[in-house]
């Protein structure tokens, strides 16, 4: 439920409105328990998230760093590697299975590799 829930600090590119918005969404739907809320819960439900999201959108244009922001796609990549080695399937299984979650087809994974958002 929380896979989108990722560090947003200190990267380059800078963090955008919809990373903050899509991890805000999974923490409101973590503490929650809904993955959709009722229609009674509904308003409270999206306003939970809208708030978290500027919060966290404060929180992350105040924070200052010592240290250099990371490559975002440095660190897409070793992340394929600790799960190839994790789950003991080859970087190209780990590639397609990615894909495939993200509605991103295998053939035209080398170039979605290359622009897609952590």
């Amino acid at each position: 439920m929380c896979r989108n829930i990722r560090t947003l600090f200190n990267f380059e590119p800078p963090v955008t409105e919809a990373e903050i918005h899509a991890a805000s969404l999974q923490f409101v739907r973590k503490i929650s328990g809904f993955n959709a809320p009722s229609k009674a819960n509904e308003a409270a439900f999206f306003a939970a998230v809208d708030e978290v999201a500027r919060i966290s959108g404060e929180l992350l244009s105040s924070l200052q760093s010592t240290t250099a922001p990371k490559d975002r796609q440095d660190e897409i990549a070793k992340a394929r590697i600790r799960a190839a080695q994790r789950f003991g399937r080859s970087i190209r299984d780990a590639d397609s299975d990615g894909a495939r979650a993200s509605g991103v087809s295998s053939s035209s994974l080398g170039s979605a590799k290359k622009h897609r958002p952590p």
